[in-house]
């Protein structure tokens, strides 16, 4: 529960990201209908009131109900780039975008003409010499961590606390500085300024892969249209990185994928629907995590295999990984296009060769697509096989990944999959994951839910009070905590006015959902109960925009019966059961 409660906190943490150039909207509310995705641009316009504004924010910030993928560039990214490319960064050039080139002449005649210019360079280049690893990915994420939570030139500061920050971003953040310098000694606003129809005419040329490849997913996956739950996915096009050098994070509850064009202008589609699906699917797995202990033997068989020391010791990053790497191959680009349905008043008389022609393309592709399956297993991912079958059989299948989902991992034999997976010759090296997750500092609401889960009601309260008297802090999720802590402390009325401020203060679908799912959960166990009140609830917690699996779960649930007070639990002491087991216990398929 634990873990589960701190992910839904994260969930709700107010993360500072960088100011947004161009945002292009990947997919709008018109996908729940069919219709391809308006392109939505939330720039600010250079030196404008909303650009100078000291209250930062996260770009592209959607609404609420809206979608929560976007296409983007980062000036501040971009300052970075820069820095690091007068620095020595050269990776892939031949193979770049023209506009990296250019860009990197403008700042060298910059440099000719200024010996302070050139000074500026000489500190930063110190800096990012002193500040290099043996590992160049991880060198160069940490920088773009920190572009994350910066401010753009002129002022290139961070947009967050340190505790909002992640720990890569840290270790390099008094860059800042030197780079201001750096920034202003070349001017490097106005080439940004000079490239920005570049910039501009890159992402508009990617927009519409991106857009088909999520709308391929969706389908795939029979998933709505992803809408704002308090998560976001970001993908960053920035040119002057190497176009061979993913790096996709996880920072909470946002994800990010940094991705850079080649010289024709193309990004690598396979990273950006990778880490998608880790958007996708994430949730799905995390709700289960309470009830995979019994999936922990396969952990064994893998401790020889090529994986990171996290797919190792963690069952559910493991089965994440391998989930996504079976609908990967089970969707993956064969080589060769299927034959094409013949129309026509001649339909009939080719309909027999054209099943011909689609049967032997069908056993051509899953020759190929088999191989895949092998090359995962042998690299370590030994579920790979397992749930390819599984995607395979249910292909047909009306229902969403989402509804077969508790059925794919409680039914599967776990003898059965580990003896498997223990007659799998290991490659000596894997294809590793260029998804990192970044770890985070514990913020206050995350302190107060971990204090609320290990009995610490007063803790808790004493954090959400302080909260809700900070001007600047998030006084839904303050309320959000607040109101379930009074419930823990047999205060039901105090901690109903409390979840209806949340509803009235909350743009977080998730948040409000689970605020209407205690309202239900209190308006059951009234005395009286007042069923019809709480039936309103819980149907109003399945209409929020994006309602999450954990908050459908339990509203489903509670539509079908009255919530109880468990047996366990004394009621004036506790009404509801912290340790998150009703939750988890929704999640597990009827009994046949």
């Amino acid at each position: 529960m634990l873990v589960r409660g701190v992910e839904r906190l994260m969930a709700s943490l107010r993360v500072v990201f960088m100011r947004s150039i161009v945002s292009f909207c990947v997919l709008s509310c018109a996908l729940a209908s069919g219709a391809l995705a308006q392109v939505v641009s939330s720039s600010s316009k250079p030196g404008s009131a909303a650009q100078d504004s000291s209250s930062a924010r996260r770009s592209g910030q959607p609404e609420a109900g809206g979608s929560a993928i976007t296409l983007e560039t980062s000036e501040a990214l971009f300052d970075l780039a820069a820095g690091l490319n007068t620095c020595g960064l050269d990776t892939d050039l031949a193979t770049s975008h023209p506009v990296r080139a250019e860009i990197r002449a403008d700042i060298q005649a910059a440099l000719e003409e200024s010996a302070l210019a050139r000074n500026s360079r000489d500190g930063l280049c110190k800096f990012v010499q002193a500040h290099a690893l043996t590992d160049k990915g991880r060198e160069l994420a940490q920088y773009v961590s920190l572009a994350l939570y910066t401010s753009p030139a002129p002022r290139l500061t961070p947009t967050a606390d340190e505790t909002d920050m992640p720990p890569d971003a840290l270790a390099v953040v008094n860059i800042l500085p030197r780079l201001r310098d750096f920034a202003n000694e070349v001017a490097l606003h106005a080439i940004w300024l000079k490239h920005r129809a570049e910039y501009d005419a890159i992402t508009a040329k990617v927009h519409d892969p991106v857009t088909q490849a999520i709308l391929a997913t969706n389908a795939y996956l029979r998933v709505p249209v992803s809408s704002y739950d308090g998560r976001r996915l970001l993908i960053l096009v920035e040119p002057m990185l190497p176009p061979n050098a993913p790096n996709a994070r996880i920072y909470s509850s946002d994800y990010v994928v940094v991705t850079s064009p080649t010289a024709a202008g193309a990004i690598r589609m396979d990273q950006i629907r990778h880490l998608y699906l880790h958007y996708e699917i994430e949730p799905l797995v995390y709700a289960r995590t309470g009830s995979m202990q019994r999936l922990t033997p396969l952990l064994k068989p893998v401790q020889d295999a090529p994986l990171d020391y996290v797919y190792k010791t963690d069952i559910v990053a493991l089965l994440t990984e391998c989930l996504i790497k079976a609908i990967e191959a089970r969707t993956m680009n064969v080589g060769s296009a299927p034959p094409v349905k013949p129309k026509g008043t001649r339909a009939r008389l080719d309909l027999a060769r054209y099943d011909e022609e689609l049967a032997s393309y069908d056993r051509e592709a899953e020759v190929v697509r088999r191989r895949q399956v092998d090359l995962d297993m042998r690299q370590g991912w030994v579920m790979v096989d397992y749930f390819y079958n599984q995607l395979m059989s249910g292909e047909h299948d009306p229902e969403a990944l989402s509804e077969r989902m508790g059925q794919m991992v409680y039914g599967m034999d776990v003898g059965r999959e580990r003896h498997h997976a223990e007659q799998i010759q290991f490659l000596p090296q894997g294809s590793g994951e260029f998804v990192r997750r970044a770890p985070r500092t514990p913020t206050a609401m995350l302190l107060a839910e971990k204090k609320m889960l290990d009995g610490d009601l007063t803790g808790a309260m004493t954090i959400a009070d302080k909260a809700l008297a900070d001007p600047k802090a998030d006084h839904a999720e303050a309320m959000y905590v607040k109101a379930r802590v009074e419930l823990m402390q047999g205060e039901p009325e105090e901690s109903q006015a409390g979840f209806q401020e949340v509803l009235k203060l909350s743009g977080n679908p998730r948040t409000k959902a689970w605020a209407h799912v205690y309202l239900g959960r209190l308006n059951d166990i009234k005395d009286p109960a007042e069923r019809a009140q709480a039936v309103t609830e819980y149907k109003a917690a399945l209409a929020e925009p994006g309602v999450t699996p954990d908050a459908k779960a339990a509203a489903d649930k509670g539509l079908k019966i009255p919530f109880t007070v468990p047996k366990t639990i004394h009621r004036e002491a506790l009404p509801l059961d912290p340790s998150g087991k009703a939750e988890k216990d929704a999640y597990k398929p009827d009994p046949q």
